[in-house]
């Protein structure tokens, strides 16, 4: 695991709609660990391995973040906004903030008070963003309606192997599919292996959609991110009984193919590596809804990396799940052939 990138990828804003920068990384750093690396008019990025195999095994990852988008400006200079993805409007107020505008990041404070901060019910549009602008004529000189937003923090290393930053979900997805893909090719994968970083998850799911109609996948892996039941708030009636640091969260849902979940495990078993299993009764809310429905229709599983603080300034998730999907998913593109049979019966 090249943890080098990974912080790369985790300090890069990627608020949903503006992925380029992120996406171009991801791009270039794929080069020489694939046989093909394209990028598509959304700008997602695909690396495959095999390209000519007929029989097409499909990993995403996406490479979008929550985040508020500039929709106004004051006759004061500060900053309106509206939300992007499912924020929490509360977790803003007092906070610094990057704001991506066509000429370079930007800085702001969010503004706070006592009034604000007593305020239960505070949505998107009740926040105000001030860049130091003099007032509305010299605040447009630099930012334009649509900017993107996000915390400014950054990614920290904590005790045993974990990890803190803003936007694990789920660029840690896009990142382990990379290198899962670049492992399995040097593990000798014989079917068509393909990784894309998606765009557009958190909003409207084109990114899956423009890459799954377009590769025409014969299976379909989601990797992304879930709640754990180890931390204040979460129910295990909620979740299942998940954790961080206790490996790979396969999810058991009416859309998942079992045979995919039986071979994921399979995998597992090889690797002599633990598992954790989560119920999900509806859509499971990821790339995997948006692949099942293109084409012809495609059999899905979902492999999530545990995350406490979910869309919070401060998500917390394990270095060693990171890794243990990277091998699990690699181990499991060497293992799949052109012949298998996915049928129930």
């Amino acid at each position: 695991m090249d943890k080098a990138f990974l912080f790369e990828l985790l300090q890069t804003g990627s608020v949903s709609g503006n992925e380029a920068g992120l996406e171009k990384k991801i791009y270039d750093y794929m080069q020489d660990k694939a046989d093909l690396v394209s990028v598509d008019e959304l700008g997602n990025v695909t690396a495959a391995v095999n390209p000519d195999a007929a029989y097409k095994v499909l990993l995403a990852g996406h490479a979008d973040e929550i985040g508020l988008m500039v929709s106004a400006v004051g006759s004061d200079g500060t900053l309106m906004v509206t939300k992007i993805g499912g924020i929490y409007p509360t977790t803003y107020p007092g906070h610094k903030v990057r704001v991506y505008t066509k000429n370079g990041v930007l800085y702001g404070a969010v503004a706070n008070s006592r009034s604000i901060a007593k305020n239960k019910d505070l949505d998107a549009s009740d926040l105000r963003i001030d860049i130091g602008a003099k007032d509305r004529e010299d605040a447009l000189k630099y930012v334009e309606l649509g900017d993107t937003v996000t915390f400014d923090t950054d990614v920290r290393e904590l005790l045993n192997e974990r990890i803190t930053g803003r936007a694990l979900d789920d660029r840690l997805g896009a990142f382990i599919v990379m290198e899962a893909l670049a492992k399995a090719r040097a593990q000798g994968a014989s079917v068509g292996c393909y990784a894309v970083s998606t765009t557009g998850e958190e909003t409207t799911g084109n990114g899956a959609y423009f890459s799954a109609s377009r590769i025409r996948p014969n299976v379909a892996i989601a990797v992304d991110v879930t709640y754990t039941s180890d931390n204040c708030g979460i129910s295990d009636a909620e979740t299942g009984d998940i954790a961080i640091g206790k490996g790979p969260v396969l999810c058991n849902n009416p859309s998942i193919h079992k045979k995919l979940n039986a071979l994921l495990r399979d995998c597992a078993g090889e690797l002599d590596m633990p598992i954790q299993i989560e119920a999900a009764s509806g859509r499971t809310g990821t790339d995997g809804d948006t692949m099942h429905r293109t084409g012809l229709g495609v059999p899905f599983a979902l492999v999530s990396i545990p995350l406490r603080y979910m869309h919070n300034p401060a998500e917390l998730g394990s270095l060693k799940d990171v890794q243990d999907c990277i091998d699990l998913l690699a181990a499991f593109l060497v293992t799949c052939t052109a012949d298998m049979d996915l049928k129930p019966f």
